[in-house]
């Protein structure tokens, strides 16, 4: 019979976050193998050599993964049963963080080539597709995942007002910052790996379909926190600068914002809220891209410290409800 364990670990997992090559990438490390999925960054808060858990995390994320962060913040602390392989083992507690960093300066005719990264950085929504309605809304919502979810609700009846509200149906809209409530209930259902692989030690069936990509253990629980905190943060502070170079045009920034809210942008109204907000400032330089030479732009408040306690206030034009 297995001892408890009594020694506990604590872990600081990271999802850290950069706008590149058209994509909103999540960085992950290890490989990924038929028993073991990959995993975002991580490692042990160290008390006797860092004052703070953000001291810490900034100094093994540069030591381990070689990126320098931008805006740094706590999540949640994850700390069920199960993240550890074995009942032997020291239960893993994991605090979560959400981590931004920036791409490579902008391009003009007198810039160096930036150096190559040869990290892990994969598309973020490779693990939530159904988050992604830039290209209008995704069929697997309604060509899957509410077929399934009905299907799982004959039997659990309760999590029927859940639905409704995560998934905009019945009247209620599509809010895009439900992405934990969106994942927890698709893992309830068993409709992701993490869940199947969960059930099958206690010898579960494998429902259909399995949704979005896996990570480690909860790792996707963690990054879909990160999402959801991050869409709902650059409507309220200015971390959307914090993914751009120090030089960007008017255009760069709302694909990024785009990136992050996973929907289109009206441009003009876009270009007006940006104007008002007085972020800006031009650089007097310009950039060429498709079409004729945009302006570069860069944060007026170049210190977090003088930085507006306000954000973009984007407002996404929210999908009209389902009736499904």
């Amino acid at each position: 019979m297995s001892s408890t364990p009594t020694e506990i670990l604590i872990d600081l997992s990271t999802a850290i976050l950069r706008q590149h090559n058209e994509r909103l990438e999540c960085r992950l490390v290890g490989e990924a193998t038929p028993a073991r999925a990959k995993r975002l960054p991580f490692g042990p808060f160290m008390p006797h050599q860092h004052r703070t858990m953000e001291i810490g995390l900034r100094h093994w994320v540069r030591e381990q993964v070689g990126v320098d962060l931008a805006h740094v913040e706590q999540l949640y602390t994850f700390a069920d049963q199960g993240r550890h392989a074995s009942e032997e083992a020291a239960h893993i507690v994991s605090v979560g963080y959400l981590a931004l960093t920036r791409t490579h300066e902008a391009r003009t005719p007198e810039d160096t080539p930036p150096a190559p990264d040869d990290g892990d950085w994969e598309d973020l929504y490779t693990f939530f597709p159904w988050e992604d309605w830039r290209q209008g809304r995704p069929e697997m919502l309604d060509g899957q995942i509410l077929p399934a979810l009905d299907k799982w609700l004959e039997k659990d009846t309760q999590a029927a007002d859940r639905v409704r509200l995560a998934f905009g149906r019945d009247g209620a809209q599509w809010d895009e910052e439900f992405v934990l409530e969106r994942y927890e209930l698709l893992y309830e259902a068993a409709l992701v790996e993490e869940a199947l692989i969960d059930q099958d030690a206690k010898g579960a069936p494998r429902p259909q379909p399995v949704l979005g990509r896996a990570l480690h253990l909860d790792h996707r629980r963690i990054l879909a926190t990160a999402l959801g905190r991050l869409r709902s943060k650059l409507k309220y502070r200015p971390v959307i600068f914090d993914l751009m170079p120090s030089g960007f045009t008017l255009r760069a920034l709302q694909n990024t914002t785009e990136m992050v809210m996973g929907v289109n942008l009206h441009q003009q109204n876009f270009r007006r809220l940006v104007e008002k907000s007085g972020f800006l400032i031009a650089t007097g330089k310009t950039q060429r891209a498709r079409g004729r030479p945009a302006e570069v732009f860069r944060l007026r408040h170049n210190e977090r410290t003088e930085r507006p306690l306000s954000g973009l206030r984007v407002s996404t034009g929210r999908p009209k409800p389902s009736g499904k």
